[in-house]
């Protein structure tokens, strides 16, 4: 399988594009057009030999390249996918893969009238060991039945390295379309769902005083016939944490529970990948770093297949949908003036 890559605004595509060498796809090409210098700078770091440099036209009609790999500025992805798709190639986006309703039905109709394959890369699920070895877990009926799911998506803000579409909701969707499809993404998968409802969403923003439009903070409660789900994420990941953020998953079963501590354990156990299993038979931790990742491989055999074994098309489709439906429907949070809460305590 051959691939091109188009969009170099976002560092995910560095596991995108590493994920598709490591299972066996060969890269045709890239356009080096990207939005921040610093993330050209260090694809070209990672790949400085292996990815040759073309142009966005000479890639989409290369009748050689199979699929298309972005994560081009978000507001930009579904309509890059959907001119892939119309140049028949299949297609791989960073999160999110929409940012509009509009954009959403434009890539559902390109999906009909080409067969081609949309997916999205959701990092905190694919590239994550921990999240298979729950998989595994919860197949085997060890925890029962899940009834609901708590994902938290704390991030580090990392201001000083954003560009300036990163602030800039017309450009990311909003928090909830942009990080929230991750806890989304899991709770459909995990629950074994098809789809949910959005009970109740919100957004807000707490922290700097000069960026009053941006939003550092959602959280969205979900519903489907077969469980609950809560979400909440954040750009509040305090320096002192020796990674990016401390993304967790509890999920609740009928006889047990998960706990995925996906990127660290802030007072414990070094690495990552950390699942503490409960149930009948007492408490376990298991390293569950070792446990090799499927996406990439599953893609490119679907690629080669026409099949869905590294996510069904509809799976994609409900938590984009779910995403904006969330978002758009948000509560605006404000927290009252600090000096207020001040004046509020007790004496």
């Amino acid at each position: 399988m051959r691939f091109a890559v188009i969009g170099l605004d976002h560092r995910h595509i560095y596991h995108m594009v590493g994920g598709l060498l490591e299972a066996g796809a060969t890269c045709a090409g890239y356009d080096p057009a990207s939005s921040d210098p610093r993330v050209l700078e260090g694809f070209r770091e990672r790949y400085p030999t292996l990815l040759p440099v073309s142009d966005r036209r000479r890639l989409m009609e290369d009748p050689s390249v199979d699929v298309i790999l972005s994560a081009a500025v978000p507001c930009d992805r579904a309509g890059i996918a959907v001119e892939a798709m119309g140049h028949g190639k299949d297609v791989m986006v960073d999160k999110p893969g929409v940012t509009s309703l509009d954009q959403l039905a434009a890539v559902e109709r390109a999906v009909a009238e080409t067969r081609r394959i949309f997916s999205i890369c959701f990092s905190e699920r694919f590239i994550v060991p921990a999240t298979l070895v729950a998989e595994k877990i919860i197949r085997d009926g060890t925890i029962g039945r899940v009834v609901q799911t708590l994902g938290m998506g704390p991030h580090r803000l990392n201001r000083a390295i954003r560009p300036s579409w990163f602030f800039d909701a017309r450009a990311y969707g909003g928090i909830l379309c942009d990080i929230a499809s991750h806890q989304i993404d899991q709770f459909l998968h995990f629950t074994g769902s098809t789809d949910a409802s959005v009970v109740t969403s919100s957004v807000g923003h707490f922290g700097s005083q000069d960026l009053p439009d941006f939003e550092d903070f959602g959280e969205i409660l979900l519903r489907s016939p077969e469980a609950n789900g809560y979400v909440r994420v954040d750009w509040f990941t305090a320096d002192g944490l020796p990674t990016w953020g401390d993304g967790r998953l509890f999920i609740l079963g009928t006889e047990g529970s998960i706990e995925l501590r996906k990127y660290v354990d802030p007072a414990g156990r070094s690495g990552t990948d950390h699942v503490i299993l409960v149930d009948r038979n007492g408490t376990r931790h298991i390293d569950a770093s070792s446990e090799p990742l499927t996406y990439f491989h599953n893609f490119v055999a679907d690629v080669r297949d026409r099949s869905q074994t590294a996510m069904r098309q509809d799976h994609v489709f409900a938590v984009c949908r779910l995403a904006l439906e969330a978002q758009a429907q948000a509560a605006r949070l404000r927290l009252p003036p600090a000096n207020a809460l001040q004046d509020n305590a007790s004496p």
